[in-house]
């Protein structure tokens, strides 16, 4: 707010001089001003509108986080010692790849778990001020557990009979032993560390079962589903599922749900591709296929009904906090990952009892990779003289884990830009998730702190943060956003996540429609390192799909939760060549072989690739971060939102019909089926037809709004002399008004009470599945009363929905 000079009100009695004779009549003083009241009035608002100001700068001071600046510059000096031209040069000369390496190799010397990894904190730290960058680390006390011990194994019944006094095994002998462990390889050092973190599930429950098994292919929904329309007998049982589909938790989860007594969860290099043994290739170390010992760790919390630490799911886990109970948040039966090479001897026992796989539909039938080894998918149960024993010990406890957070302060107080990675890792390794992000999130700080040394400074603040406990449920990240969930409503305009860097050369992208144009226009300058014509920027080498927003990386808070534009992006692998064998590199996934030798032989030879996201992550933010305009557009959000409810109609018209529509097949897999209808279905597909006039009326304004926009952008670029203040001024608020109106427009979808049983996820329009986890949906509230054939509910959600695309429409009016 620019400050107004008040005129000081001189004292106006008459001036008269003492009469000589006292009968003299003397008129009245006069009043210099006529309108007292309306003067007052003014002197009111002003002093009112000061209060405002300073109330709201304070609770800037108050709620933003250590280390951030709070000047209270409401008209701001934004000069530079460098263009943005010469900034972008920086930001796209600077990273190395050399430099990547170097990172890649001190993040993946040494095992890292959540809540063990400070001294990896204060390095990270330490480079950030290294760099110029102030920065802090930031805990929290958090609920996870580690390993203690466990064991899996195949038990046969013996000829003998039990006798009194022994126990329920003593009259069984062991079949199969697993091991439980990954082989040590003499090419990969930190494959035999005597430290190195043992095969477990994140938030997975203790416990010694003996029992049955079943093998309950991917562990989808309707997998068991298909199971008990088998009449297999799943209660009492241990289930044994291929990872894939959904996320692991929910494998789980279902299990628990309908008796089951334990879980165990491999890999099948079906899933591979091309690039497996059966097909001749290698595999690691000699070659790009996936070592059969090769394990997958993960965490098995619920993370589609609610992320984060889940003893306080809504707010952050500060010391002395009340903790709330875990019976709906993490598993209560126990469960373990095992490697291929484990699951075979498993499998095999069940060769000839009950159904095969292929007695089932075309999704048993799918990625059989390991028949080649004698396994016939057979479903069991395993017969009476065949149990498994699995036995899981885990230690729970209230742990610190550390965020590190770096801040170059810019001109604007109340305009944030939050970039992120997590650092913790599963196993030593972790070269491709987190760490060759992390690394390429240490040359982006270098690449800022570089710009920073030649008296840059940016026009909007950016925050710096490396994440721990991603890996248990994204914790670090949601509690952060929990505890500053006031300061990030009002100041943050966007996050750009990069969680795994790069584990091959096909770049890939989800985010908020929000930032779809400034990502084809930040990938369309960045050159490409697997370039086949000479010139070729990343841009030209990408498919350009952007996906929808859905978990599994520490966005979720920021989207689903704070309704703030996110993006999450980076390098994966080449799915390959059908019919060309060794044509791709398998990651090696959660395992211990995601280690460095791994990345500079596999993934990323040479790192280039690492240099590469990191230059996109750069620019990408630098844009967000120093456009008068906030580089950000309503017209693709308002397109998108008009495909989303188009093909929810779609949804809606195959459930009419009762032909699926293309690709539902696939999306109901991970579904409960409804049991009967509720509402009438013909109602809401009527009710339809407000979700797209709310949907036009949004698209019209926003068209109108980005207009506004891209007039201002180059209203901006012209040089304005200082004599035409007022002008400079008169446009300066025009464009923090339109600035306000991108910002805050995100935070429109959200609704306050939260979808249906998971109320922590607070947006209308993006959410996990609830039974994929990984998966984005869109329109979840909706999308979900749909297929649980509750019309009713169904035509509530329209409501809400057409409610908050309303407000949207309305926001940027």
């Amino acid at each position: 707010m620019s400050r107004t000079g008040l005129l000081d009100e001189k004292n106006m009695e008459s001036n008269e001089r003492t009469p000589l004779i006292a009968t003299v009549l003397v008129a009245p003083p006069r009043r210099r001003y006529q309108h007292n009241v309306v003067r007052r009035f003014c002197t009111l608002c002003l002093f009112s509108a000061l209060v405002i100001v300073t109330t709201i700068f304070l609770l800037q001071v108050a709620l933003a986080p250590d280390g951030y600046s709070h000047r209270p510059n409401p008209v701001p000096d934004h000069t530079s010692a460098i263009t943005f031209q010469e900034l972008q040069e920086i930001l796209l000369g600077t990273p190395e790849a050399a430099n990547a390496r170097e990172w890649s190799r001190y993040y993946t010397s040494g095992p890292h778990l959540a809540g063990k990894n400070y001294s990896q904190a204060e390095w990270t730290q330490n480079k950030f001020q290294e760099f110029g960058i102030k920065s802090h680390i930031v805990a929290y006390d958090t609920y996870i557990n580690y390993p203690l011990g466990h064991r899996l194994a195949l038990y046969e019944k013996a000829d003998s009979e039990v006798v009194d006094g022994t126990s329920d095994l003593d009259a069984w002998k062991v079949k199969f032993e697993a091991s439980l462990e990954e082989d040590v390889l003499e090419e990969d050092q930190t494959s035999g560390l005597v430290d190195r973190v043992p095969t477990f599930h994140g938030y997975s429950a203790t416990g010694n079962v003996t029992a049955p098994y079943v093998y309950v292919n991917y562990g989808t929904y309707q997998d068991y589903e298909d199971l008990i329309k088998a009449n297999i007998s799943l209660e009492g049982k241990i289930a044994v599922a291929k990872y894939g589909g959904i996320f692991r938790g929910l494998k789980v989860k279902r299990a628990q749900d309908l008796g089951m007594v334990g879980a165990i969860l491999f890999t099948d290099p079906g899933d591979d591709g091309d690039s497996t043994e059966e097909n001749g290739v290698a595999v690691y170390p000699d070659g790009p296929a996936r070592n059969p010992t090769s394990v997958q760790r993960g965490s098995t919390q619920f993370l589609s009904f609610a992320p984060g630490d889940p003893t306080t799911p809504g707010y952050p886990s500060k010391p002395g906090v009340p903790r709330q109970p875990v019976d709906n948040a993490i598993p209560s039966i126990p469960s373990i990952p095992i490697s291929y090479v484990d699951a075979i001897p498993i499998l095999t026992a069940l060769n000839g009892h009950g159904p095969s796989a292929k007695d089932f539909n075309e999704y048993w039938q799918n990625n059989l990779g390991l028949e080649y080894k004698g396994v016939n998918y057979n479903i069991g149960p395993s017969p009476d003289n065949l149990v498994l024993n699995l036995v899981n010990e885990q230690e729970y406890v209230t742990t610190p884990l550390w965020d590190v957070i770096g801040v170059i302060n810019g001109t604007l107080f109340d305009e944030v830009i939050v970039i992120g990675n997590h650092r913790d890792a599963w196993i030593a390794g972790g070269a491709g998730d987190p760490n060759s992000g992390s690394a390429a999130l240490i040359e982006v700080a270098r690449s800022f702190g570089e710009a920073v040394s030649r008296g840059w400074k940016p026009l909007r603040t950016i925050v710096f943060a490396s994440w721990d406990g991603e890996e248990y449920g994204l914790i670090g990240s949601t509690e952060w956003v929990e505890e500053y969930l006031p300061w990030l409503t009002h100041a943050n305009v966007a996050y750009v996540n990069v969680d795994v860097g790069t584990t091959g050369p096909v770049f890939s992208a989800s985010a908020s429609p929000l930032l779809n144009k400034l990502l084809y226009e930040v990938v369309s300058l960045v050159p490409s390192p697997n370039q086949t014509i000479p010139g070729q920027t990343v841009g030209d080498v990408w498919n350009g799909r952007i996906g929808t927003m859905g978990s599994g990386s520490d966005f979720t808070a920021f989207q689903d939760f704070a309704g703030i534009p996110s993006i999450d992006m980076g390098f994966g692998p080449d799915p390959g060549i059908p019919g060309k064998t060794g044509s791709a590199a398998v990651y090696q996934y959660h395992s211990n072989y995601d280690s460095f030798h791994w990345m500079d032989t596999f993934g990323d030879p040479g790192f280039h690739y690492h240099a590469t996201i990191a230059k996109i992550w750069a620019l990408f933010t630098a844009k967000l971060a120093e456009a008068p305009v906030i580089p950000l557009n309503a017209t693709d959000y308002a397109t998108a939102i008009e495909g989303y409810i188009s093909k929810l109609e779609g949804k809606l018209d195959a459930a009419i019909s009762g032909i699926p529509s293309d690709g539902e097949e696939l999306e109901i897999r991970a579904r409960p089926t409804p049991t009967g209808a509720k509402g009438d279905i013909n109602e809401l597909k009527v009710s339809f037809h407000q979700l797209y006039k709310a949907a036009s009326e949004f698209k019209s304004a926003a068209i109108a709004h980005d207009a506004l926009a891209a007039q201002l952008a180059e209203e901006v670029k012209d040089d304005i002399p200082w004599w035409k203040w007022l002008s400079k001024l008169r446009l300066y608020y025009r464009i923090r008004k339109v600035n306000d109106k991108y910002k805050f427009l995100e935070r429109k979808f959200l609704y306050k009470k939260g979808l249906d049983g998971r109320s922590w996820f607070k947006h209308v329009i993006f959410a996990p599945g609830l039974w994929t986890g990984y998966a984005g949906a869109v329109f979840p509230g909706l999308d979900e009363a749909i297929s649980d054939k509750d019309y009713g509910n169904a035509q509530r959600w329209v409501e809400i929905i057409e409610t908050a695309i309303y407000k949207a429409a309305k926001s940027l009016k």
